[in-house]
This record gives C-alpha cells, structure tokens and sequence, in this order.
C-alpha cells in the first residue's frame, strides 16, 4: 500500500495545482455548437457511455459532446480502461480528479483527489483512495500521459450564451461549491456575484458531486444559472437506475427530459441515461466484488439509487 493511502489528508487536500481563478473563463470560446452534451462522472460505466451516443444520434444537427472527468473510475482492468479511453478521446474532454491523479508523475499523498469535505465519513474517503490505487496500476504509461495533457476546464458558446465547463467548480477542479447544498447557502452568494463578473459565464456545467442539481441565480453581476449533472454512470435519484447528463442548446431536445430552464432562447436540460442496468451490475460485480472498497463504496448506491429525490435537484 502506498504511503499516499496512509496519509490523513489523502482524499481530503486540495493540490494546488486543481486551483484556477475564476477569470480564467473569462477568453474565447473553444467549442461553438447549436448543441452541447456534458457528460461528467462516466465512471467507466461502458452501457452508460452507449446511451449517450444513442442520445446524440437522435438529434438533428451536429452535438458537440464534452466529457468533463472522472470519465475513468469502476474500469480497473486494462481492457475495459482502454475501452473507455478510446471512445472519450473521440470527442472533447477534460479531466477530472481522478484522470488528474492517474497521470500524475509524483505521488504528492492526494489520494483520490476527490477533496472530500469534512461532511463526508472517513470510510468513504479510505475506499475512494483504494480505489484510485488500483486503478493506477491498470494504466499504461502513454494514457497517463494523454490524460495528464487535458485541460482542466472549456469555454463553450451556445447560441448568446457563454458555457463554463468543469469538474467542480469554477475556482477548482475539485471544488465542492457547486454541489447542491452549497448552492442553497446564502453564504456563498457574494462569491457567486464575483464569480459571475470575474468569468463572464452565464452557464457553469459541472460534475464531481455526485448529486444533480440545477439552480438559476438573479445577481447584480447577472444572471448565473448552474447545473451539474452529478453522475452519467450511476443512479442519480432513490430508487432509480438511470445516470444524468446534461443538454445545453438552441433547440428542443428530441427526448424526454427530467426537468430544465429556457433562456434567452437556449434550453438547459438534464437528461436521463438509461443504460443496461443488468449489464453495468454485472461487469461491476465481476471486477469488485463484495469486500471491495468499490463494492462498500458504490454498491448501494448502483443498485438502489442514492437517497436524494429529484425534487432536491430543483429545488
């Protein structure tokens, strides 16, 4: 075991290197498109990563497809990696704290990177460092490589609007701020305000999480509406078996949503994947079976759902 999984701060620091201003998005757009997926938090899910590209074959003009990290997670075995890394490289990606640790040259004890927040069991911590020590050792040296290259968040434009795409937040790859509790703080609106004159972004699309949500912000700096999708490959929502992504775009989306806005003429949805279940549980279980961290980690949550409503995702 390595001496990053036996440090106290491992899963829970913040490496300086996560850390961005938010002003940073304040550039010109890398993707310009009609129709934008984000996809965040994969997790190896191959059945998840299926259901996307069925999604985006049912739209009518061209879909630019953004997978913003932790693209990589349940898929330690050399081929199922590979398998995922192939088909994410085909379109734009960012990487997330676990691509992030992956690559990572020097063991500098983040652990899993998730920069868990005091409110999370140190148990949970523990199995998330598990996990990412096994997968590290799946890796071959020039995927470590490519992944160490990708950038740690996109400006998009979407018809008017300007899209910040992240993992976390828009100060840090691992950034909590965006989750939904934080977002209904009253405390962090002055921070929000900021956020919106620094950056210049109307939609921040993130992940990291693991909870969805969608709130829309009426500041004095202007109108900031955020939305993560919280995991494309797991559950989402109690008693569900379906991941979330998100679609941002000019038209109306070809498939049912879960729920969404409309501004100044763009739609911003979250979309339900439904994956084969069977199929994901399976290949799960095959690779971590009960006495794994995954399994006392993730299997509650693949199997049942997590206990989160879909209300809270729009409250």
């Amino acid at each position: 075991m390595s001496v990053a999984l036996a440090t106290p701060a491992a899963g829970r620091m913040c490496p300086a290197d996560y850390l961005y201003a938010p002003s940073v998005f304040d550039r010109d757009p890398e993707i310009e498109t009609e129709v934008l997926y984000v996809v965040g938090g994969l997790y190896g899910n191959l059945a998840a990563l299926e259901a996307v590209e069925r999604l985006a074959a049912a739209e009518s003009g061209p879909t630019a497809m953004v997978f913003n990290g932790d693209f990589h997670w349940f898929d330690a075995e050399p081929e199922w990696f590979a398998k995922i890394d192939r088909a994410v490289a085909r379109h734009t990606a960012l990487r997330g704290n676990v691509e992030t640790e992956i690559a990572r040259r020097n063991d500098i004890g983040a652990g899993c990177g998730c920069a868990y927040p005091p409110s999370v069991a140190d148990e949970i911590v523990s199995r998330s460092n598990e996990i990412l020590h096994e997968l590290r050792g799946t890796v071959l040296p020039e995927a470590k490589a490519r992944l160490g290259q990708l950038p740690t968040n996109i400006v998009a434009q979407v018809g008017p609007l300007r899209v910040g795409i992240v993992h976390g937040d828009s100060a840090s790859l691992a950034g909590w701020r965006f989750a939904h509790d934080a977002l209904d703080d009253q405390r962090f609106r002055a921070w929000l305000n900021d956020v919106r004159r620094a950056s210049r972004i109307d939609i921040f699309a993130s992940t990291h999480t693991c909870l969805a949500a969608l709130r829309d912000f009426a500041l004095p700096a202007g109108r900031l509406t955020i939305i993560n999708n919280g995991a494309a490959g797991m559950p989402n929502f109690s008693a569900s078996s379906f991941g979330v992504m998100t679609r941002i775009a000019t038209t109306r989306a070809p498939h049912r949503t879960l729920y969404g806005l409309a501004r100044d003429g763009v739609r911003i949805d979250a979309l339900a994947l439904h994956y084969d279940h069977r199929a994901f549980c399976e290949h799960f279980l095959a690779r971590w079976p009960e006495g794994s961290p995954a399994h006392a980690a993730y299997w509650s949550r693949i199997a049942d759902g997590p206990d989160y409503p879909m209300a809270r995702a729009v409250a």
